[in-house]
């Protein structure tokens, strides 16, 4: 029997409380991009340093995420949802508060825990208490709050330090916070499943731990030496204990993490999608603001305008893709949106000193086209697989993936970024350039460049793997006697599948 609507009254009202909170949450991230350049001066430390008030931000919005799960289900996901965004306000004015880079960089650690329970939380409550064939819609909204934080965090991120100080890009969250807390006391409905499983600290000790140190690792490669004994034993042992917590979790009755979501084949191939987008999604947000600002010379306001309108565009495409995501199907979208990306990141991975605005704002805008067409339906395909009692851990499951990759990601490109600048600068010198300021650009142009072609490789990848959701309900697991989750996946599977 098919689940009756809500009313748009209803709707409209969860879907606002829901808005405002992952709104807060994305916000964060993409502030503070804009804003190294000045923390670095105001600090006066380098990029590798600095980029952890980043880095160590996504770092624990991933970390926290295989608790979130377990958290929802125990206490409720509105209660978890409040509980995150009062803990994300009192973090936010602790940064504001921050004396110097060490302390800035711990406060937005703990910022980033919060933040790392709103964003898996706000998706959960739409798969929990939107009714289905409402549910591509809702994530389409849920999308555009996490997307018109990157369309107006730069400009806003420029104006606020033209204006006055980079405190106020942390000030600005205690307002919107209020807002969303008010709002999610009033309009959110409660959802809860209940028990009293008990908390696997163990397995969260090992992912934690596991996660820090596959970060450590990608993130120092440069300094340490990619090849390095100590770049190889955090490597090692933090796959190791990420292995151990994916086997701990199969084997116990009550897991941090229930892995068996990955028996819905669209929630797998829909995680592969997302990782890539979201790779290219943070890889762009960092090289930039980085080449507009210390390759072109603009300012933090400069930047965030020559970035705005591309960002806009991808804001004001993603209400539509809900719609378009029952009209067309996940497929058609998401290899159409994976070559607009796949377009602008080559285009990026072009870049000169003496490039115009105009054209990086062209090439921008090809890419977030692509990212708004691709990211929405890439995870709606794998959420709305999944049986409603396992949203939260599929959600959690979703938002530890992508917040890894976006960590390990940021930390990579970082150090690439340093290496590859230093190799350029090498050869240049090599080939009779004569050291100068302008022989420095040059090569830390071509280091943003090969970074956008690691990206642009990356979302060629992602093309197979979108292709591949058209087998879905032609790929069985099991044979049609068997019962459980996993035939119950493939059913639902070939029940939602259009293409």
């Amino acid at each position: 029997m098919e689940e009756k609507s809500l009313s748009n009254k209803t709707f409209w009202t969860i879907m606002f409380a829901i808005f405002f909170g992952n709104f807060l949450a994305v916000l964060a991230t993409n502030t503070v991009n804009v804003a190294l350049p000045v923390l670095m001066k105001h600090f006066d430390v380098d990029l590798p340093s600095i980029q952890w008030v980043l880095t160590g931000f996504m770092l624990a919005t991933g970390t926290v995420a295989p608790a979130i799960g377990f958290f929802g289900h125990r206490f409720s996901t509105k209660r978890l949802y409040l509980f995150a965004l009062g803990g994300f306000i009192v973090a936010s004015i602790m940064c504001a508060l921050s004396w110097n880079e060490g302390s800035l960089v711990f406060f937005r650690i703990i910022q980033g825990t919060f933040s790392g329970m709103i964003m898996p939380t706000t998706m959960a409550i739409v798969y929990q208490v939107i009714p289905k064939q409402q549910q591509a819609f809702g994530i389409s909204i849920w999308s555009l709050s996490a997307m018109l934080a990157p369309a107006i965090g730069p400009t806003l991120a420029g104006g606020i330090i033209y204006m006055a100080d980079w405190h106020w890009l942390f000030w600005l969250n205690v307002p919107i916070g209020l807002v969303a807390m008010f709002a999610v006391w009033k309009f959110i409905p409660m959802y809860r499943i209940g028990g009293h499983q008990r908390f696997d600290s163990l397995g969260f000790a090992l992912v934690i731990v596991g996660s820090i140190l596959l970060l450590l690792s990608f993130g120092n490669g440069a300094a340490w030496g990619w090849l390095s004994v100590k770049t190889f034993t955090f490597f090692a042992i933090g796959a190791v204990l990420i292995a151990a917590f994916i086997f701990r979790s199969s084997k116990l009755e009550h897991p941090l993490l229930n892995f068996s979501v990955f028996r819905y084949f669209r929630f797998t191939m829909s995680i592969v999608l997302v990782s890539i987008i979201t790779i290219s999604l943070y890889a762009g947000g960092l090289l930039t603001p980085l080449f507009l600002q210390q390759v072109q010379g603009e300012s933090a306001l400069t930047a965030g305008l020559v970035l705005l309108p591309a960002s806009l565009l991808m804001a004001s495409l993603i209400p539509f893709t809900g719609r378009w995501y029952e009209r067309f199907g996940p497929v058609k979208l998401i290899v159409t949106g994976l070559v607009f990306m796949a377009i602008g990141t080559f285009a990026l991975s072009c870049l000169d000193p003496g490039m115009s605005k105009l054209e990086v704002t062209l090439w921008m805008a090809f890419r977030n086209v692509g990212i708004a067409l691709a990211n929405t339906p890439a995870m709606n395909a794998g959420m709305s697989a999944v049986k409603r009692e396992w949203a939260g851990y599929a959600s959690s499951i979703n938002n530890w993936i992508r917040q890894g990759l976006a960590s390990l990601s940021i930390g990579l490109f970082s150090a690439l970024l340093a290496s590859q600048t230093i190799a350029h600068l090498q050869q240049l010198q090599a080939e009779g350039h004569a050291m100068s300021a302008e022989l420095q650009k040059l090569a830390y142009t071509q280091g943003i460049n090969d970074v956008n072609m690691i990206g642009f490789l990356l979302t060629l990848l992602a093309i197979p793997a979108a292709l591949l959701l058209k087998l879905n309900g032609e790929i069985s697991l099991s044979s049609k006697k068997q019962k459980g989750p996993a035939s119950q996946a493939m059913q639902h599977n070939k029940a939602l599948s259009r293409d």
